[in-house]
């Protein structure tokens, strides 16, 4: 019979400081940003209806608490034990899971970009900088280990000493990154860092959907835009963001709508022309799709979950 497996004490420690120093800077609900500019702090004292949002680039930590992540139709869990990581930006759906008044869901994020990976690559002789054949998800969850957690509590320790932020900051970030591209799921980062790679190409097509998500969608015109076949782009795009192009820019015309129709400057039939839907009809039906109920129920629900004055 095999000894039972204790826990790593030294991750349990380590968790325990990271909650400590983000309650300590988090009074109150909410998300903080820091004299870090790519670092904000969030706590939560309950669980949290589904929020809809475009995650750019960043590391996730989760010290206390469990947060449940929606990308396409994959669920990703993850909680102290585990790091969740965005590398390329992505429409999900995030949900505070467990939380409580007494053991609030307490929680970092880093921001990072594509060039600050690049950077670190190019000076890595061991990490190869070719584009590999396989194209990995843009969105993983992966085991938290000491070293990462060690460099990320140092980070957040240097708020107590603001004067060093400048110079250490960066530095701190840096090995941060580098944790991150040495793990096990690194290539889902490097990928898009990796000059003419599959996945740098899903990037431009990325950002040229969210720039135009008004204007029809031309496959072909994106295919051609990358040297890629029409299949060759569905295909490696789906393996990016668990959804084809037509679904990823649905998501963004929906979220863009939902925001406007938040903001109180439109109706529902306006903020469908506004996003690129002729159809206010079809965009009524898609919207209830996505968000549960239609544009005008949805928005008054919303509105009194977060509290927000007419």
């Amino acid at each position: 019979m095999l000894p039972k497996m204790e826990p790593d004490l030294t991750i349990i420690q380590q968790q325990q400081e990271l909650a400590r120093l983000i309650e300590r800077f988090t009074p109150e609900e909410g998300t903080y940003p820091t004299a870090i500019p790519s670092l904000s702090l969030i706590r939560a004292s309950q669980v949290s209806q589904p929020i809809h949002a475009v995650h750019e680039p960043a590391l996730c930590i989760v010290a206390q608490g469990s947060k449940l992540v929606i990308l396409g139709q994959e669920s990703y869990s993850y909680d102290p034990s585990q790091y969740l990581v965005a590398s390329i930006n992505l429409p999900i759906s995030g949900q505070v899971v467990q939380a409580t008044a007494e053991r609030p869901y307490l929680c970092l994020r880093l921001d990072f970009n594509s060039e600050q990976i690049f950077d670190l690559i190019q000076n890595l002789p061991s990490t190869p900088v070719k584009p590999e054949p396989s194209t990995r998800r843009g969105l993983f969850v992966s085991s938290t280990k000491p070293p990462l957690l060690e460099a990320v509590i140092r980070l957040v320790r240097l708020m107590d000493t603001p004067e060093d932020i400048s110079v250490l900051a960066p530095l701190m970030i840096r090995e941060i990154l580098y944790r991150m591209i040495q793990d096990e799921h690194g290539h889902s980062i490097r990928q898009f860092a990796v000059q003419n790679s599959h996945a740098q190409h899903i990037a431009q097509v990325i950002e040229v959907i969210q720039s135009e998500y008004a204007h029809p969608l031309r496959i072909q015109q994106l295919a051609a835009m990358i040297n890629m076949s029409t299949s060759s782009l569905h295909y490696h795009f789906k393996a990016v963001t668990a959804m084809s192009p037509l679904q990823y820019q649905k998501q963004i015309r929906l979220q863009e709508a939902r925001r406007l129709l938040l903001a109180g400057s439109t109706d529902a039939a306006d903020a469908a022309f506004q996003v690129g839907y002729e159809s206010p009809s079809q965009f009524s039906r898609e919207y209830a799709r996505m968000y549960g109920l239609p544009p005008k129920s949805d928005i008054k629900q919303l509105r009194q979950t977060l509290h927000i004055e007419c």
